[in-house]
């Protein structure tokens, strides 16, 4: 006889492509749970049914309504419920963070099973910074709300890992050069299945690379940070200082441009005395 499990929600994570890659306390818990809420039953019938495994699946997905998620958090009290998604981990740009919220604030028993993520796995493909990066999920498809989303991530000193559509890829990637400039970055898809691909090189060149020839599958962008900004040359330091003085004591005007540019404040104040007495 299988031992039951402490009622509660088990958010569990599932393979992204091969289905070998579960965890052997993921397979212990989908067999032992008394339901399973999904995004779509069919996919995750297909991943049941090759771990021999036959539950009741919940749907739960976007469009889940707050009476349906109310119904799951009451058979909480009850019932070993585990969480899936159609890959990967549970509550990364997915729903299902508002059943976890409402699970807890209701005293229910929470838990996660660590397992497979795109994002990371991408991020670890791509060759790029992996030290500090931001997950921004899926950018806005509206042109105007895609590029404000991109001019917020510009002055990030971190790498990016961002969700995309094979449809949309060629113009997203256009749109990551145009704002963030010609940065090294990657394309990963189709992560651990037998066509998998990490396509590395510019923002620009990438974009050529898939404008005429969009993927398919499961695609994951990540793009690496701002490289150091070029050092300012002498005639745009001196600019700065002249329109500096305009308004400031050759000591507060060296201290200004010197923040502006990454200076040393003693190094431009003998500068910014020889231009004020030039005038």
């Amino acid at each position: 006889m299988i031992e039951t499990l402490q009622p509660g929600l088990y958010i569990v994570a599932t393979p992204i492509g091969n289905l070998q890659d579960i965890t052997f306390r993921a397979v212990d818990v989908l067999k032992r749970a008394d339901a399973i809420a999904a995004e779509d039953s069919r996919v995750t019938a297909k991943l049941l049914n090759h771990l021999e495994i036959r539950k009741p699946i919940i749907r739960y997905d976007d469009h889940s309504d707050a009476e349906t998620r109310a119904r799951v958090v009451e058979r909480l009290g009850s019932e070993a419920i585990a969480l899936v998604s159609d890959a990967g981990t549970p509550l990364i740009s997915d729903p299902g963070y508002k059943l976890v919220r409402e699970a807890k604030a209701a005293g229910h028993y929470v838990t996660t099973l660590p397992g497979p993520s795109a994002a990371i796995a991408a991020l670890t493909l791509s060759g790029l910074p992996t030290d500090r990066f931001l997950f921004a999920g899926f950018l806005p498809a509206k042109a105007k709300a895609r590029d404000d989303a991109i001019t917020e991530l510009k002055p990030l000193l971190a790498s990016i890992v961002l969700y995309e559509s094979g449809p949309r890829l060629g113009k997203t990637l256009a749109a990551l050069a145009g704002g963030l400039g010609n940065r090294e970055a990657a394309v990963v898809r189709e992560i651990s299945k037998r066509f998998e691909e990490s396509a590395t090189g510019t923002l620009a060149d990438l974009a050529d690379r898939y404008a005429d020839a969009p993927p398919k599958g499961e695609i994951v962008i990540v793009i690496g940070p701002p490289g150091e900004a070029e050092a300012p040359d002498d005639e745009a330091i001196d600019a700065a200082l002249a329109e500096a003085l305009n308004r400031l004591a050759p000591g507060k005007a060296a201290a200004e441009v010197a923040g502006r540019f990454g200076l040393k404040r003693g190094d431009l104040y003998d500068r910014a005395l020889a231009l004020k007495e030039s005038r």
